[in-house]
């Protein structure tokens, strides 16, 4: 059967969100799915308004289609090794496609190009394809009109960005949409270029359009070349690496922690949220992957960015907790209702209400970052000096305080451990630096309330009944973020009351070795729901276990997590427990913690 193109994508109108791969030009990134549907794309930046977001909206959301028109006996997409070049295949008796997709990298001042190169590698194949941008979220209007001999489409909205569709095969305009169909005779290509930011697109003809993917490919084995991890499963390492690198914005050195917004942690539910942000929080866990990948550039580029926003900093030594990539703190949350959503999930969020929120673990990561980029890249600046020192007095005076913690809770404030751990963790990483650096500081300020801290969840935040550390202060519970306690130092990974704990978290929280985040009905501001398990505390559950020399349990336990990737090696923000991805994909956390695993094992591994 002939592909629907009048009903979009026909039975299947929203594909499993795992069921897709990621392009980028390191200033926006585009999401492919397997079905050769382009259906998430934002431009200029990761946190701009969206031109593709079929994703969200099948009808409405806007995409850019292509597939054969005769049926289609099984699908595939690979990434050309060592590359971030997607390759999306159709195979049947009668022919085989090749869809090749890339986004050529970013250059100062030349508008963003997806390129889409269509190849029948075997038998004569016929092909359709649909390209409606819907701009500003789909809230406004598109206009398309044919230029170029027919071999071109200029779109345009009210206030929007101009792009155009030129093809190297005839084109036609019908309600806003360039549309075609052609014939592919056996090993003939046809190319499809899509810019974004200019309606004059650069000619680009089969030969020019192959040289352009052998330059992408080129770059991206260049950058991964770089990488030093040589252990078991460096192909899921080098992809992860990868996979982050499409998360980095070139314009501004920052990171998003997912390109995308309103995919949901819940089929139907309403915890969807705007990912296309720099968390404070990944600092930490940033740096120290790429040090240890040796992408030292990155974490220079990344750590800069950071110092900028203490920098920044009033004098109470406050920071947010994310900002835009730009460093802007404004990050107006609102809902698009004209939106469907991902299967029906609503409401969709752009912007984050989450930012002004007191989350006080971020000034731990921050301070951590910073000490790990004082080690073992370049000096803390001096004339940030007074900044971070005024941060530190901030978590001085602050740090007893409850708060919303890692999670994010939109319901009552608690005394959270993580928060108080990460609290320590600020104060001890801060003495360090002003020790090594010597620089000036209170250091016996320092301290006595780092040492007050230790004290105060040693006491007040161990439990003798569960002989375990718990959520917050005065609960009977444990929470996934405990995980962090021994791989940030505070306590020894075999020490018995952090083996205990591990173990009521492996009892409590974990589905085999998918780790839910808190246990169920813990409140958190929305109704109980069937919320996926985090990806992230599941690789940090393995680190735990490897840190704690149970080697054996820890390689089973992450070859598991491995085989929850997609078909591309990718993770989204959660796993359902029959494997689905759940949330904003790709996940920057999740490949990040996959990383510090993966490291974790190869050195305890060399102990034994």
């Amino acid at each position: 059967m002939a592909e629907n193109f009048e009903g979009g994508r026909g039975a299947m109108r929203y594909p499993p969100i795992g069921e897709h791969g990621i392009i980028g030009d390191l200033n926006t990134a585009a999401l492919v799915a397997i079905d050769g549907t382009i259906d998430f794309f934002c431009f200029p930046d990761f946190d701009s308004p969206s031109i593709f977001a079929a994703i969200l909206d099948a009808d409405r959301g806007g995409d850019f289609r292509l597939c054969p028109t005769h049926e289609v006996a099984r699908r595939q997409q690979i990434y050309l090794p060592s590359s971030n070049v997607l390759v999306t295949r159709f195979l049947s008796q009668r022919e085989i496609v090749e869809i090749t997709d890339f986004m050529p990298i970013s250059r100062d001042g030349h508008p963003a190009r997806i390129v889409r190169i269509v190849k029948a590698v075997r038998g004569q194949a016929e092909i359709a394809l649909h390209c409606r941008p819907a701009f500003d979220y789909a809230r406004k209007d598109t206009r398309a009109e044919l230029a170029g001999g027919g071999r071109i489409v200029r779109f345009s909205g009210e206030q929007c960005p101009a792009s155009s569709l030129s093809a190297t095969v005839p084109l036609e305009v019908e309600e806003g949409a360039a549309t075609g169909c052609f014939s592919l005779e056996d090993g003939e290509v046809a190319v499809l270029l899509l810019t974004c930011g200019s309606d004059e697109p650069d000619e680009l003809d089969a030969g020019t359009a192959l040289a352009l993917q052998e330059e992408t490919v080129r770059f991206w084995r260049t950058w991964i070349a770089r990488s030093n991890f040589r252990g078991r499963q460096r192909e899921m390492v080098d992809r992860s690496a990868l996979c982050l690198k499409l998360l980095f914005s070139q314009r501004h050195g920052s990171m998003v922690a997912a390109p995308t917004f309103g995919l949901p942690e819940e089929i139907g539910g309403p915890r969807n949220w705007d990912y296309r942000y720099c968390w404070i929080r990944d600092s930490a866990f940033t740096i120290y992957a790429l040090i240890r990948l040796g992408m030292t550039a990155e974490a220079t580029d990344y750590m800069n960015w950071v110092i900028d926003r203490a920098r920044e900093s009033p004098e109470s030594g406050t920071l947010q907790l994310m900002y835009r990539l730009d460093g802007a703190g404004e990050l107006h949350e609102e809902e698009l209702d004209h939106l469907e959503g991902y299967r029906g999930s609503r409401p969709v969020r752009i912007g984050n209400g989450a930012h002004d929120q007191l989350q006080l673990d971020i000034y731990g990561e921050l301070m951590d970052a910073l000490y790990l980029t004082d080690k073992h890249t370049h000096k803390v600046p001096l004339d940030a000096w007074t900044s971070i020192t005024q941060i530190v007095g901030y978590v001085v005076e602050h740090w007893h305080l409850p708060d919303e913690g890692i999670w994010e809770i939109r319901s009552q404030r608690r005394e959270f451990l993580h928060s108080r751990l990460m609290c320590w963790v600020a104060l001890d990483r801060a003495i360090r630096i002003a020790r090594h650096e010597s620089l000036p500081a209170p250091l016996e300020d320092w301290r006595a309330v780092r040492d007050e801290i230790h004290a105060d969840i040693m006491e007040h935040f161990w439990s003798e009944e569960l002989r375990s550390f718990v959520q917050y202060k005065g609960a009977d519970k444990v929470d996934a973020s405990l995980l962090l306690m021994p791989l940030v130092k505070f306590i020894s990974p075999v020490d018995p009351r952090w083996l205990s704990t591990l173990d009521l978290i492996g009892e409590r929280l974990a589905d085999d070795v998918l780790v839910h985040r808190y246990a169920k009905g813990a409140e958190d501001g929305f109704p109980e729901s069937r919320e996926g398990a985090f990806t992230i505390c599941s690789f940090w559950y393995v680190e735990c276990l490897a840190r704690a020399r149970r080697l054996e349990q820890a390689r089973l336990s992450f070859e598991k997590l491995l085989s929850y990737a997609n078909h591309l090696g990718l993770y989204s923000e959660q796993l359902d427990l029959d494997g689905s991805q759940l949330g904003n994909f790709p996940q920057a956390f999740t490949h990040l913690a996959l990383i510090s695993a993966a490291f974790a094992l190869e050195e305890e591994e060399r102990r034994t």
